[in-house]
C-alpha cells in the first residue's frame, strides 16, 4: 500500500475501505455506511466532545431534522449561502406540503425560533448548548469519504450572550477547548481568520481551524463563528435587561464534523495503513498469540493478559482466530492502526516476557511479564506524544513563506504571502495562483502586498483546499 504524495487520493480511498471504517457502496452518492470499527472511532470522539463540552458548561440537546422554509427564509444572508445546497422535502406521501421543508444543512434556522421562546431575561444567559447530529448538503463537487459528503456526521455548539464582549470571551474559551480536542486527536492545526467573502453566511467574522494533508491540500476541521446580533434580530431573540429594557442577544457557534476522522486517516497513516492515536483508538492493544506448540497454554496465558489489561483500564482485544497465521494478523491490525501489539508465545512464557510492538515506529520492546502493564501505559502515552510532534513538524514543513505570485502558484503546500487585505487583491491572488486564500493566521509579518505592493502586516495562507 504505497503512500507517495502524488498518489495520496488513491491511498486514502484504499485504506478507508480496507481498514473497515465505512462501506461506500450505499446507493446514494456522497452517503456511506459506517462500519463498526469506523463508527467506534467516531463515537470515541463524540464521547469526548460530550465530556469536555459538559465540563465547560454546555448542555446537550437534539433538534428535529426538518426545517420549515418559512424559518429558513428569515435570515436572508444565510439563505444566499445555503439555498443551492439544501435537500428539499415537498410532499407528505403524495400530498404537496403547504410549506416546503428542508433537511438541515446546519441548525441556526432550526434552533433560533426556539431560542426566542427559551430566552426571556438576563437570568437565562448565557445559553450554551450543543448537539451531535447528521446534516445534509447537496454537494455537487467530487465527494470524498469523511471530507466532502452529502450526509455529514456533525457537532455544533451554539451560545447566546448578553453582550458582544461576552460572546467574544466565548470564542476565546472555544479556542482553548479546541486545543484540548486537538491534543486528544493528535492533530496539528493553524487557526486563521476567513476573508470576508469566505466567512460563514450571517457571521460578523469566522475563524477556521486548518490542517494540511500529506497531499499539500488544506482541510478545514473546525470553525468558530461570531454572529453578533445578525441572527437574533430576524429571529427576535431578546432578553429583559435589569434596567427594564429589551436587548437582542449576541451569538456564537463552534462546529466540527467527521472530517476529523479523515484528518486522522491522512495525517497519521503510512504505507501499512492507519495509525490511530491511542486516546481515541477503539483498541489500544491487540494481543497476538504465537502458537507453535502448547496451543492451549499460550491461549490461556493470552486470556490472562487480556483480563489484566482490561482491569487496568486499557482497551484490549485478543485475536484468537484459528484460521489465520500470526503474520496475517500482524498485517490486519497494522492496517487498522492499533497503536500497540502484544505478542506472547511459548518462549515468552518460559522467559517471563512479552513482546510489545509500536505501530508508529514499528519498534519492538521485550518487556518483563511483571512490568508489562506499566510499560504498556508508558508506551501508549509516548505514542500519543510522538504522533503530535511528528504531525506538527510535518505540517510546518508544508507551510512556506513566499513573496511572489509565481512562487505562491508553484508551492506544493501552503504559501504564506503578504496581502494588503483588499478584496480586489485577494481575488487576484486566487485567480493568478488558481488556489484559495484559506485565511489569515494570527501572527503578523511586515511585507509588501504581492499584488499592489502596499506595505502590510497581513499574511494570507494560499493553498488548494479540500
Amino acid at each position: 500500500m504505497e503512500f507517495p504524495k502524488e498518489n495520496f487520493s488513491e491511498w486514502y480511498n484504499e485504506v478507508v475501505e480496507a481498514a473497515g471504517l465505512v462501506d461506500k457502496r450505499y446507493p446514494v452518492k456522497g452517503m456511506h455506511v459506517w462500519r463498526p470499527y469506523g463508527w467506534k472511532i467516531m463515537q470515541n470522539i463524540d464521547n469526548y466532545f460530550r465530556e469536555i463540552f459538559t465540563e465547560y458548561g454546555h448542555e446537550e440537546v437534539n433538534f428535529p431534522l426538518l426545517v420549515p422554509e418559512t424559518e429558513f427564509k428569515k435570515e436572508a444572508e444565510h439563505i444566499r449561502g445555503f439555498e443551492d445546497e439544501v435537500f428539499w422535502v415537498t410532499h407528505g406521501g403524495l400530498t404537496p406540503l403547504d410549506v416546503k421543508m428542508l433537511l438541515r444543512p446546519t441548525s441556526e434556522t432550526a434552533m433560533y425560533p426556539m431560542f426566542s421562546l427559551w430566552i426571556r431575561t438576563h437570568a437565562d444567559l448565557p445559553l450554551k448548548i450543543f448537539q451531535i447530529v447528521n446534516i445534509f448538503r447537496y454537494e455537487t463537487k467530487q465527494t470524498r469519504t469523511f471530507i466532502r459528503m452529502r450526509e455529514v456526521h456533525f457537532f455544533e455548539a451554539h451560545t447566546a450572550h448578553a453582550t458582544y464582549e461576552d460572546a467574544e470571551r466565548q470564542i476565546q474559551e472555544d479556542i482553548e477547548l479546541w486545543k484540548k480536542i486537538a491534543r486528544k486527536l493528535a492533530l496539528p492545526y493553524r487557526i486563521v481568520k476567513k476573508a470576508d467573502w469566505d466567512k460563514f453566511p450571517g457571521a460578523i467574522y469566522s475563524l477556521g481551524v486548518e490542517t494540511v494533508m500529506p497531499s499539500g491540500r488544506t482541510l478545514q476541521i473546525a470553525t468558530f463563528h461570531q454572529y453578533g446580533q445578525n441572527f437574533s434580530k430576524p429571529y427576535e431573540i431578546e432578553y429583559l435587561k435589569e434596567d427594564g429594557t429589551h436587548e437582542h442577544v449576541h451569538q456564537t457557534t463552534f462546529g466540527m464534523s467527521e472530517r476529523l476522522v479523515g484528518a486522522i486517516v491522512g495525517i497519521h497513516g503510512d504505507d501499512r495503513g492507519l495509525i490511530i492515536p491511542p486516546e481515541i483508538a477503539p483498541i489500544q492493544v491487540v494481543i497476538i498469540p504465537i502458537v507453535t506448540k502448547n496451543k492451549q497454554e499460550v491461549l490461556d496465558e493470552a486470556k490472562k493478559i487480556e483480563k489484566e489489561l482490561k482491569n487496568a483500564g486499557i482497551k484490549v482485544h485478543l485475536d484468537a482466530r484459528d484460521n489465520y497465521t500470526p503474520g496475517y494478523k500482524f498485517y490486519d491490525w497494522e492496517l487498522r492502526g492499533v497503536p500497540l501489539r502484544l505478542e506472547i508465545g511459548p518462549r515468552d512464557m518460559k522467559n517471563g516476557t512479552v513482546m510489545l510492538v509500536r505501530r508508529d515506529t514499528r519498534e519492538k520492546i521485550l518487556t518483563k511479564r511483571e512490568e508489562y502493564v506499566a510499560r504498556v501505559r508508558e508506551l501508549l502515552s509516548e505514542i500519543q506524544e510522538h504522533l503530535i510532534e511528528k504531525a506538527e513538524r510535518e505540517m510546518q514543513e508544508r507551510i512556506k513563506a513566499v513573496n511572489t505570485i509565481e512562487d505562491a502558484k508553484n508551492e506544493d503546500g501552503v504559501a504564506a504571502v503578504p496581502w494588503c487585505g483588499s478584496e480586489e487583491c485577494g481575488q487576484k491572488i486566487e485567480e493568478e495562483t488558481e488556489k484559495k486564500i484559506i485565511g489569515m493566521p494570527t501572527e503578523q509579518k511586515h511585507g509588501k502586498c504581492i499584488i499592489c505592493g502596499k506595505d502590510t502586516d497581513i499574511v494570507a495562507y494560499v493553498a488548494k483546499p479540500y
